[in-house]
């Protein structure tokens, strides 16, 4: 029997729990240097609230009859054009920054990487969950 994907709400829940994670680890980037460890972690949770981010939108376009989209680029440029995020470059700039950060690519994007979670990243998906708070309540 197949099950049936999960509602955009179920993962609009799953996002809001991952983000709480990670500004758990922000909170503690901004009072105290982290150790590598710790900086791997704070990353590993950005990319899973930037994941279940994507998710609830590739769910919510395609509630509204929107989609299929190819890839994470295509799916926050059709997020920009219907409102769910306000700023569609640093979203673009969120998603190559993971693709840079992948340890496929020679680059050492870590440093970089790390701060722009801290101070830029967060706050991106902190609107997003304002916004789908709203569209969805």
């Amino acid at each position: 029997m197949k099950s049936m994907p999960p509602s955009c709400e179920d993962c609009f829940q799953e996002f809001k729990i991952a983000l709480e994670d990670l500004q758990i680890f922000v909170k503690q980037a901004r009072l105290r240097e982290l150790s590598e460890s710790r900086k791997r972690e704070l990353i590993a949770n950005f990319e899973v609230a930037h994941e279940l981010a994507l998710k609830v939108i590739k769910s919510y376009l395609k509630r509204c009859g929107k989609g299929p989209f190819t890839g994470s680029r295509d799916l926050t440029v059709e997020a920009f054009h219907a409102d769910l995020i306000d700023d569609g470059k640093a979203w673009l700039d969120m998603v190559i920054d993971r693709i840079q950060y992948n340890p496929i690519y020679e680059l050492d994007k870590h440093p970089e990487f790390f701060e722009n979670i801290v101070k830029k990243y967060t706050r991106l998906l902190d609107r997003f969950e304002d916004t789908m708070d709203k569209i969805l309540a």
